[in-house]
């Protein structure tokens, strides 16, 4: 299965519509996923602000926090009437303001409770319903914790799922900890491949170069990765052509990139859209080449300067070039 061959994690407050159509400047084939989106924003806030994409976008998940099954498959309806590509859940957020809410990884210690939303959303939508979970949560880290949990997701009709191979603390260490000091288990998510072949199966979880995704890719279905393809925007331009063999994106140099972006930006103030929110997404996009650095202070420093425009890229690109 190649549907989710690559895909761009959901990170709260960097993944908003700016950001993947940044992405899909480098790569037209990753999977994108909106940040999380609780049900309650969907159903008390500003719906139409919370899903609004660009058509470029596709193929382009929407993710849900949420555990109440007719909140879920009600924003689940909304997300496919937006024109979203599938809907998933977030089963892996460990964050307090997720387990006050009753959604994310703790999720995992309510499978039934998983599957009951599952059950209602797909009752409302054509397009896949996934999952986003972890291997394990607190103390509850056995391979048959997390096999009870498959069980029950499968059962209930989810045919995607994708495992972040860390598990998570939810007392003692915040969301930024909860990335990177509990262990990681690879071989589990292989494991649970294997014992269920027919499961679309994709990996998360420190994966930081092309060598690392091809290697996965060995073993499961897809691979997914976040903060590094955030922080490192470069990587993005190799996706088509090492991953899918494809030359959609072409030899597209990140000056092309930026300049397509700007474009972008420009059209987007003229709708009203502050600058600083856009040209936050492009500071990292020269990384490790120099001027950099230079790059990085002259657009963070000016970006938010009453009446600056997109003469601010262009005149930052003499420090890279």
């Amino acid at each position: 299965m190649d549907t989710h061959k690559l895909c761009i994690a959901p990170m709260m407050e960097w993944t908003d519509r700016h950001y993947r159509y940044l992405v899909r400047l480098m790569t037209k084939n990753a999977r994108l996923y909106t940040e999380m989106v609780t049900s309650g924003a969907l159903i008390h806030g500003d719906r139409e602000r919370f899903l609004k994409f660009n058509n470029c976008e596709h193929p382009i998940a929407l993710q849900l926090g949420g555990s109440e099954p007719a909140e879920m498959a009600q924003s689940a309806y909304w997300g496919e009437r937006e024109g979203y590509d599938e809907i998933n859940i977030n089963v892996g957020c460990p964050s307090d303001r997720v387990q006050a809410g009753r959604f994310g990884v703790c999720l995992m210690r309510e499978p039934k409770q998983v599957a009951n939303c599952i059950h209602a959303m797909r009752e409302q939508v054509d397009i896949p319903v996934t999952v986003k979970c972890r291997i394990g949560v607190d103390n509850d880290d056995s391979y048959g914790f997390l096999i009870q949990f498959v069980d029950a997701i499968v059962e209930a009709g989810c045919e995607t799922l994708i495992v972040h191979a860390r598990k998570a603390w939810l007392k003692g260490l915040n969301p930024k900890q909860n990335r990177e000091i509990p262990a990681l288990d690879y071989q589990r998510v292989y494991t649970l491949k294997k014992d269920y072949p027919s499961l679309n199966i994709i990996i998360n979880g420190g994966i930081d170069s092309i060598e690392q995704m091809k290697n996965h890719l060995q073993y499961v279905d897809g691979v997914m990765i976040g903060r590094q393809a955030y922080k490192h925007p470069e990587l993005l331009l190799k996706i088509d052509k090492e991953i899918y063999q494809s030359t959609d994106v072409g030899n597209a140099s990140m000056d092309d990139i930026v300049l397509q972006y700007a474009n972008y930006i420009e059209r987007n103030m003229q709708l009203g859209t502050p600058l600083k929110s856009m040209t936050k997404h492009i500071l990292n996009v020269y990384q490790g080449i120099p001027g950099a650095k230079l790059w990085r202070r002259h657009l963070s420093e000016n970006m938010h300067k009453p009446g600056a425009g997109i003469d601010l890229i262009h005149q930052g690109l003499k420090f890279v070039n």
